[in-house]
């Protein structure tokens, strides 16, 4: 009886994190002027293609016991950053679909702004300020050059209150060969962190898919330590 008793009140304690959010998932798509139009279509187009890959959803809607947290947003100069998904909570389909669409019919804000990727990862904190409170934050910066205004990653990694975010990179090398490098030296933070590097936008839905699945994969146990892969 009282072992019986014991469990019921360890499953009614468990159950409210049973019901929480297990990851805030926040993506920042790169439209400094290095990118030029059909190169940010390839890449807006492509993340919202890559949201409703069956495998994609089935990772969003996986580990029934904890939602996903989704936002997206924009970044290219010092004070251009606009957000083109606030957090909304995947719970279904069609909680995808809405933001899938979001993004597909969204509109480039900036067309020739530098590359600032310091103010980029600190509007990102800002963002997670704002987020539902989930066991994990992981942040998934895609871009296609180095920073060239204003602070850098790691003064931003001083600055701002990141320490609990993992921290992502999509790499594209169209224009700097050796950009997946720089974002591993600078910009990729927290266990488990990974870099994905493609040559041209035009894989950039495929990297996307596959970035996506690895990020949505279960909590990874351990520090926070700037750099690791």
């Amino acid at each position: 009886m009282v072992r019986a008793a014991l469990t019921l009140v360890f499953c009614l304690a468990a159950a409210p994190a049973a019901a929480a959010c297990r990851l805030a998932l926040l993506l920042a798509l790169d439209v400094s002027a290095s990118v030029d139009k059909d190169e940010d279509i390839l890449q807006r187009q492509g993340l919202a293609r890559a949201l409703l890959v069956p495998a994609v959803e089935e990772a969003f809607l996986a580990f029934g016991s904890g939602s996903v947290a989704l936002a997206v947003y924009e970044w290219s100069g010092r004070y251009q950053q606009d957000l083109l998904l606030d957090w909304t909570l995947i719970a279904g389909p069609k909680d995808l679909a809405v933001a899938a669409a979001a993004v597909a019919t969204s509109e480039r804000g900036h067309d020739d702004m530098p590359t600032a990727l310091g103010y980029a990862l600190g509007h990102a904190a800002g963002l997670f300020e704002q987020a539902p409170d989930c066991a994990q934050r992981k942040l998934d910066v895609s871009g296609d050059g180095r920073n060239n205004e204003g602070f850098g990653p790691d003064l931003a990694y001083r600055e701002f209150p990141l320490d609990r975010v993992t921290v992502n990179g999509l790499a594209i090398a169209e224009s700097d060969r050796e950009i997946a490098d720089y974002y591993r030296r600078a910009l990729i933070r927290g266990p488990g962190a990974f870099v994905i590097e493609v040559t041209r936008f035009e894989d950039y839905e495929a990297a996307m898919e596959e970035k996506l699945l690895r990020e949505l994969e279960g909590p990874v146990i351990g520090l926070l330590v700037p750099g690791t892969e």
